[in-house]
């Protein structure tokens, strides 16, 4: 199995990842991103490839919308979550798996959803190989969606949250608009851990440098990720209206993208 880097390791067996795209910050990037994915793909069924797919959040609405899904993940304790849904959904197949060895035969699929790997790939030649190796799998014109977190992520959510007046976490943000390096020496819990943070040109700029046509880059959540009262007025159905529709209006507006802790590239493997 590819190494996983250790602080990886503990950082995700101490959070439940199906939990945290549940609650009102990870529910509005999981809403808008099934929003997003939704308005691109061609009506199914279609064999989609769920690279880094944790715990099967994703693989679970896909299926849910009549697609087979195929994940693949690198930590154990994900693909075993991913693994007891699968037992469940038989549209569902979870197996352990490197983004950038993926040991599935030639234009395989017809859309792949690319949504964690790039945030623990630090070298741009290992993420440059992630994004070739979905290239790979899905047939001409199919659709890569491809996941970013944004240069910007540590400063908006250290004022937001009040991290940023800890000058330990100044320190990684700084380093974080530098040069997109996320590192955590102390391995503080809501200080996430060793990840790249993209600039949205980067991001772009990646996937053309891995063969991929860019259709568009969008923001995801927009300022309202950023909210301190955000959970209050999640529960509240038309004020959940007003979130996503302040995420919606400004998703492409190129000056905000950066804003959202999440981007996301939509593209096509060339004809």
């Amino acid at each position: 199995m590819t190494h996983i880097p250790a602080e990886i390791l503990q950082h995700y067996r101490s959070i439940d990842e199906g939990a945290r795209i549940t609650d009102g910050y990870g529910e509005l990037e999981l809403l808008r991103t099934q929003e997003i994915v939704r308005r691109h793909l061609p009506a199914g069924p279609l064999r989609v490839l769920d690279v880094g797919g944790a715990t099967g959040v994703h693989a679970a609405w896909l299926a849910v919308d009549g697609h087979r899904v195929v994940l693949f993940d690198v930590v154990p304790e994900h693909v075993r979550a991913a693994q007891e849904l699968a037992a469940r959904t038989p549209a569902i197949v979870a197996s352990i798996g490197d983004a950038r060895a993926l040991p599935v035969a030639d234009a395989s699929f017809d859309a792949a959803l690319v949504l964690g790997p790039l945030y623990h790939l630090t070298d741009r030649s290992d993420r440059l190989a992630a994004l070739r190796e979905a290239g790979r799998a899905v047939r001409p014109d199919g659709l890569i969606f491809v996941a970013a977190i944004s240069r910007f992520a540590s400063l908006f959510v250290g004022l937001a949250r009040g991290f940023l007046f800890d000058a330990e976490f100044r320190a990684i943000a700084e380093a974080d608009l530098a040069t997109g390096q996320h590192r955590n020496p102390s391995n503080r819990p809501h200080w996430f851990t060793t990840a790249y943070f993209h600039h949205p040109d980067e991001l772009r700029d990646e996937c053309i440098q891995a063969d991929l046509q860019v259709i568009e880059v969008v923001g995801i959540e927009g300022l309202a990720g950023w909210l301190s009262h955000l959970a209050d007025r999640w529960r509240a159905p038309a004020d959940r209206e007003v979130i996503l529709r302040a995420a919606r209006v400004i998703e492409s507006e190129p000056t905000l993208l950066g804003l959202s802790s999440h981007l996301l590239a939509v593209t096509r493997v060339p004809n």
